[in-house]
């Protein structure tokens, strides 16, 4: 008996996701095609151009934009930030540092420190335990 590996594909949307950029900002080829596992490989290790440039400059995902400026997605959502933002237009945010960015940043610090106290205090439990 012979095992028969399929090509694995992907659409556009989730490779660029897993690439970390926005997918209406690839080239036409990227998001009317399918990518396959190692296309997706391919294009981490090794960059093109486009790739690079819109890592670099953006437009970049709302994961992304969260990441970049300290906060959660929604932490964006409820600053207005609802659209992909260029690499520019987040240094400017960074700083201009509104109101609502400095309590997303806040509030996203509070939820960093709680749960390194949980991780630690179930790091403890474990250790107790066995």
């Amino acid at each position: 008996m012979t095992s028969h590996q399929s090509t694995q594909t992907m659409k556009p949307a989730t490779a660029a996701k897993k690439l970390g950029v926005y997918l209406e900002a690839t080239p036409a080829e990227f998001r009317e095609g399918v990518v396959t596992r190692a296309e997706l490989n391919a294009l981490q290790t090794d960059p093109p151009e486009w790739l690079r440039e819109l890592r670099r400059d953006g437009p970049h995902p709302r994961p992304v934009v969260a990441q970049k400026l300290g906060v959660s997605i929604a932490g964006l959502a409820r600053g207005g930030v609802t659209e992909p933002l260029t690499t520019e237009q987040i240094e400017a945010l960074k700083q201009e540092q509104p109101e609502w960015l400095q309590k997303e940043r806040a509030t996203q610090a509070e939820v960093r420190k709680e749960a390194a106290r949980l991780k630690e205090r179930d790091a403890e439990r474990a250790a107790r335990e066995a």
